[in-house]
């Protein structure tokens, strides 16, 4: 008995000729750049300390045995996320350097965030950016970086709290967390009057996207902050400038445990 050929289905692709994507299939690379902001996010949120500290590594350190030295200590001090900032050299300066601590906090499961500078952020594959009120305007940084990378904003009145919005008019992600600061005075930011633990007890109220107390704060006055509301705190001499930076880290990290964290502020 003869067998009727099977006639070749029309909707197989024709040699030579290409395959129409179907766009209800998932585009497994938007898939995965979205999952890792997610990441990036879900790891934000359990963050408690956040460690800003300059490209070249203090205490008469040099270059990236001592920066390496320093990050390596505070995330075994309970560190969550390291920002790398310094404003005096050029791009090409930092951007090895950027690389180098970028490699050392994945390994070492750390939030890795540039300072000030959206595109070197986006070269070296950064988690997060951070920008100041008078950097550049957070829609045209989100422009750059796209809506993975995380985005953090100082703020240093509450009309600034009151501003920082988590999602843009469209809905998509805009800002991700903002600094609240500085408590004290700061050698760091020269001019810039303190604001007290009351604008932190306003962001505590206000804020509606998580916040970090920053600005003078260390082991001797963190009570003040987290009486005032703040679950995280971000430091800088007081960890970096410490003889044993380990030991600093896990001080503060231990007063921050004290108190559970408790929603997404």
């Amino acid at each position: 008995m003869l067998t009727r050929p099977r006639r070749r289905d029309a909707r197989l692709r024709a040699p030579g000729k290409a395959q129409p994507r179907d766009s209800r299939l998932p585009n497994s690379a938007a898939m995965q750049a979205s999952d890792q902001g997610a990441e990036r996010r879900a790891r934000l949120g359990e963050a408690r300390l956040y460690l800003v500290c300059p490209a070249i590594a203090p205490r008469g350190h040099d270059g990236d045995r001592g920066l390496h030295t320093l990050l390596r200590a505070a995330a075994a001090g309970g560190v969550d996320v390291v920002q790398l900032r310094d404003k005096d050299i050029s791009d090409a300066e930092l951007l090895p350097v950027l690389r180098s601590a970028r490699d050392l906090c994945r390994e070492l499961s750390l939030l890795f965030v540039v300072n000030d500078r959206p595109q070197l952020a986006l070269d070296v594959d950064a988690d997060a950016v951070h920008v100041g009120q008078d950097d550049m305007p957070v829609p045209e940084v989100r422009r750059i970086v796209g809506p993975e990378m995380l985005i953090g904003l100082s703020t240093h009145a509450p009309g600034e709290i009151d501003a920082a919005a988590p999602l843009a008019a469209d809905g998509s992600p805009l800002i991700d967390y903002i600094g609240v600061g500085p408590v004290h005075e700061t050698p760091t930011k020269p001019g810039r009057p303190a604001v007290g633990a009351g604008l932190v007890r306003y962001a505590s109220a206000h804020a509606r996207a998580p916040f970090f107390a920053i600005g003078g704060l260390h082991a001797g006055n963190l009570h003040e902050v987290i009486a005032a509301g703040a679950q995280r705190v971000c430091v800088l001499r007081a960890i970096s400038a410490a003889a044993d930076p380990r030991r600093a880290a896990r001080e503060l990290r231990d007063l921050l445990d004290a108190a559970p964290l408790e929603g997404p502020r």
